[in-house]
């Protein structure tokens, strides 16, 4: 499941709560579509801002409708003892994978989080993605810490935040951590507009955004890549640009929400508070960039 298109999908809610129904059309969409894996609760899926509970049930809407997609599912939080919990829960609800980011308070030394996975690892029986992700944790893993964590049990990929724009950086860094890191353990891009750039340097997997709203556009995108179809690739990424420039100025989370709220497939608002939407310019310059993308994933 740590190769080709993992859709992470968004998980509508706000103060009244999370909206099942509409969650469960979301990953019914991703099993039309066909991608590879769902990864929910991720940070599009809104998990900080989840109680266990909460974080349980979305999971269960996940594993009960996927129809035997593979689910993957965030255990991230800032005490040990509560990823432990969050863990046991998954592995319960029949998650086929987890994701963990050291997401924390107190700035993390390396020392501190090799132990976390450490600990983590030891107590799982399915397989781990490590989650690196400096936007949110704040903290930078170094290649050789990766290494150190990829030799533990269970630990089967690496969702990295990104490549260099340029294509032989972009394949001089994914081979540099390849060198580091066991055969058996993927390296996948995360960061939407790296996305093509990352697979074509040596990815063998995309953990998208966007794939959890318009699927096929980004399976397509994937598979051309994987493909060796570079050139196919970087100019369909090159089309989603408009989209690709609105994650970066307003949040990727801002944007999908907004793009799945204009295209009638949630309900407003969707985002919980403190989080507020994409202001109205914004949102009327979104409206004509789905028109495109909306003809690609019809297509």
């Amino acid at each position: 499941m740590f190769h080709g298109l993992s859709a992470f999908p968004m998980t509508p809610l706000n103060e009244a709560g999370i909206n099942e129904k509409e969650y469960v059309k979301l990953i019914q969409r991703l099993v039309a579509a066909g991608v590879d894996a769902i990864g929910a609760l991720g940070s599009t899926g809104n998990y900080a801002y989840l109680s266990r509970e909460e974080r349980l049930g979305v999971l269960q809407l996940a594993v009960g409708s996927a129809e035997g997609i593979p689910v993957m599912t965030s255990i991230s939080a800032i005490r040990t003892l509560d990823v432990l919990r969050l863990a046991e829960d998954a592995q319960k609800a029949g998650a086929s994978a987890v994701l963990l980011a050291p997401v924390s308070y107190q700035a993390l030394t390396n020392e501190e989080v090799y132990l976390l996975y450490q600990q983590v690892t030891s107590s799982l029986s399915v397989p781990l993605c490590v989650y690196d992700n400096p936007g949110t944790t704040h903290f930078h893993f170094s290649d050789e810490l990766h290494g150190r964590i990829a030799e533990l049990p269970h630990v089967r990929s690496i969702k990295i935040p990104g490549v260099p724009s340029e294509p032989e950086a972009a394949k001089v860094r994914i081979s540099k951590l390849r060198a580091l890191i066991p055969s058996h353990v993927t390296i996948g891009v995360s960061g939407d507009p790296f996305a093509a750039t990352g697979l074509n340097a040596g990815c063998e997997a995309w953990y998208s955004v966007l794939g959890g709203l318009f699927p096929k556009t980004c399976l397509r995108m994937t598979r051309l890549a994987l493909d060796g179809c570079a050139d196919e690739a970087e100019q369909l990424s090159a089309r989603l640009e408009p989209i690709w420039s609105l994650f970066r100025q307003y949040g990727s989370l801002r944007v999908v929400s907004a793009a799945a709220e204009i295209s009638g497939l949630i309900s407003s608002p969707s985002l919980p508070l403190p989080l507020q939407p994409l202001n109205l310019s914004a949102r009327e310059h979104l409206k004509s960039i789905l028109a495109d993308i909306q003809s690609i994933e019809g297509s």
